[in-house]
């Protein structure tokens, strides 16, 4: 008997168990909405177009050797602060030391010939006056006169002659003088040495192009990114715009820097048109290093206490209103102004512009848990957020992002009656 008891009351205490939690779901499931839904809020956007750029010296000078040799010095290595006219390495000169030798002795046999030939000349003048003053007396013949100023004029020439010769071996000497002073290589500007290519005992040939030895940067203080801008973003790119960029090497810290010149030469990489920003940075910290990779974000416009909206209400349309996905596609990127391929800012702005400003588009906001829609205008988005210009909506409403999962099971499931919250 109390056996029968027990079960009953067990029977008993189940029964108000699952009563009890049948109530509970049926009160609380009509509470859970069949959206999702963000609040409207005002905030800040800032629209950028974002690229990618390689960091650079202002001023980077290619120091190579115009002879051939062996380098026998280095006085300068990676990182070395050098000044203009230092002298950073020095090639073998035995062989030029010996060219310079031999142009010398090749200078004076040339002066010497020179004074041998001014001796003849005043010979044959002598002879010459001597046979001239003899035909005026008839002691010699027109033809022994004739052939002293013959002599006379031959040693005048060839004293002509020598002169160049000493011209020439003057002119060899001067060239042999210049190799031998470029075997010793100096820094044409001040700077840092950022890359040396050469060894002591490196044969350097420069019978074709001039090889290059050092790689010297100016001044680091003063650094600039070359950055690739994509052909539909680079309206939106002027001088003088502001810049914000990051380096892997500092991933925490944010660098400015400033536009100052955007070239019209075109960069085509397969089929892809980009543009050349230069961006002026001041590395006065010297933190940033030729070769760094640079993400750039050139800012277009901001504004700040504005209406805004997730872009994601711009393309949400509910189940009933929704179009064929070709066209619902098309709507979407349209709409929310974040459909470009994943550029930030959107579209057409223009310097110091809004963005597609003035463009419409419908938000659908949860009144009385169904969806209302609201024409808006929209102004500047940052691919997060869109600014509201004009829209009967007010901050603190809330606007529909997609259906929930509980409303797209409520859409799919076919209807009937819920007993107890199933």
């Amino acid at each position: 008997m109390k056996l029968k008891r027990g079960a009953l009351v067990a029977i008993v205490l189940f029964s108000a168990a699952l009563l009890g939690a049948g109530f509970w779901l049926l009160r609380d499931g009509g509470k859970i909405s069949a959206y999702t839904t963000a609040p409207i809020q005002k905030g800040d956007i800032t629209q950028v177009v974002t690229a990618t750029g390689s960091l650079s010296a202002v001023i980077t000078v290619q120091v190579g050797s115009q002879i051939s040799g062996t380098i026998e010095k280095l006085y300068a290595d990676f990182n070395t602060q050098v000044k203009a006219g230092q002298v950073i390495a020095m090639l073998n000169q035995d062989k030029f030391k010996a060219a310079v030798d031999q142009a010398k002795a090749n200078l004076l046999a040339a002066q010497a010939n020179v004074v041998k030939t001014k001796v003849g000349v005043e010979d044959g003048q002598r002879t010459l006056t001597r046979s001239a003053e003899l035909r005026k007396r008839e002691f010699i013949s027109q033809s022994e006169l004739d052939a002293a100023q013959t002599s006379y004029d031959a040693a005048v020439g060839q004293l002509e002659v020598n002169k160049a010769q000493v011209a020439q071996a003057q002119a060899g000497l001067n060239q042999t003088s210049v190799d031998l002073a470029n075997t010793v290589i100096r820094s044409p500007v001040d700077g840092i040495v950022v890359s040396r290519n050469v060894d002591v005992g490196q044969t350097v040939a420069a019978s074709l192009q001039a090889p290059v030895l050092f790689l010297i940067a100016n001044d680091l203080s003063k650094m600039q990114v070359d950055s690739n801008v994509n052909e539909g973003d680079v309206g939106n790119v002027w001088v003088d715009q502001e810049v914000n960029f990051t380096v892997d090497a500092y991933p925490t810290r944010r660098f400015q820097g400033t536009v100052l010149q955007v070239r019209n030469a075109p960069i085509m990489v397969q089929n892809v048109v980009t543009y050349d920003a230069v961006v002026g940075v001041d590395n006065k910290a010297l933190l940033l290093k030729p070769g760094m990779t640079a993400n750039l974000e050139f800012l277009v416009n901001k504004k700040s206490g504005v209406l805004r909206i997730p872009n994601a209400a711009l393309r949400f349309k509910p189940p009933s209103e929704k179009q064929p996905p070709q066209t619902s596609t098309r709507q979407s990127a349209g709409a929310g102004g974040d459909g470009r391929g994943g550029r930030r800012g959107g579209g057409d702005i223009s310097k110091g512009g809004g963005g597609r400003q003035g463009r419409e588009g419908t938000v659908y906001l949860l009144r009385d848990q169904m969806p209302a829609p609201v024409k808006v205008r929209l102004g500047i988005t940052d691919g997060s957020y869109t600014e509201v210009v004009e829209g009967e909506m007010k901050e603190g409403e809330e606007a529909i992002l997609a259906m929930s999962a509980s409303g797209q099971s409520s859409a799919s499931s076919p209807p009937g009656r819920r007993f107890f919250g199933f």
